[in-house]
């Protein structure tokens, strides 16, 4: 068992502004040592676009009726909403490997084994992170090189201190992705766990299953041992904490 500890919160549905301000608080608190250990926020988002650091505002098609943010994270446009589950990891580089490009396979990795326990071949597409499937192996098949993006990837990195991170397509209403050019791709097909008829070994709904699945993917692929705990055990850099300090 690794001696390195994960603390893994399980939020539920969190506003969007709500979890940015969360993670930007927890990832200060990371920087400057009020927190101890490394952490990893699993939660859902109510419907939002968000648009990364090298977004085209031509990638953003149908805006209307739903909120949009503008982040520091890398990457274009995506769509969060229910039934997709969004991790954002708090986490210290420097206790694992000062290399963002490392840090981005890590996450492609975890997410790839995780989709492994759920049934669903998971892979890389060069030249675009994030993690991709092909159903059976065909070639005619779904978008670009006929594979379909089943989870996207973003981050922000400062002092070797990351936030952002995934957002991986359990049950999620894949017609809203028509809102976008998902993740500036043309052409790109977005798929989903349920969609790729995804299904976890143990008992539970789909969406408990992929929870398990990621958190263990998270273990195996950083080399973590994972540690469940409840908000209020993170201190003052707690969800409490900056929903007191919203405006």
């Amino acid at each position: 068992m690794s001696a390195r500890v994960m603390q893994v919160v399980r939020a539920g549905v969190v506003p969007y502004a709500e979890a940015l301000a969360w993670q930007r608080a927890l990832a200060q608190a990371r920087l400057e040592g009020r927190l101890p250990r490394d952490v990893l926020l699993l939660l859902e988002h109510p419907p939002v676009l968000t648009l990364g650091r090298t977004a085209r505002e031509t990638h953003l098609l149908r805006p209307e009726g739903i909120d949009v943010f503008e982040v520091e994270r890398g990457g274009d446009v995506t769509y969060h909403g229910p039934g997709q589950l969004v991790g954002y990891p708090i986490l210290d580089l420097a206790g694992y490997r000062k290399d963002l490009h490392w840090y981005l396979r890590t996450l492609e990795q975890a997410l790839i084994d995780a989709l492994a326990e759920l049934g669903i071949a998971g892979m890389r597409n060069p030249g675009h992170t994030g993690v991709w499937t092909r159903r059976g192996g065909e070639e005619g098949e779904g978008g670009e090189g006929g594979v379909r993006k089943i989870a996207s990837i973003g981050v922000h990195v400062k002092q070797w201190v990351t936030w952002h991170g995934f957002a991986l397509n359990v049950t999620t209403d894949l017609a809203q992705f028509g809102r976008i050019v998902a993740c500036g791709i043309s052409g790109v097909m977005m798929t989903s766990v349920a969609g790729e008829g995804g299904k976890g070994k143990g008992e539970g709904s789909l969406w408990e299953q992929a929870l398990a699945a990621v958190v263990r993917g998270f273990e195996g692929a950083f080399g973590v041992t994972a540690e469940l705990v409840e908000e209020r055990r993170l201190g003052e850099a707690s969800r409490e904490y900056v929903q007191e300090r919203l405006p």
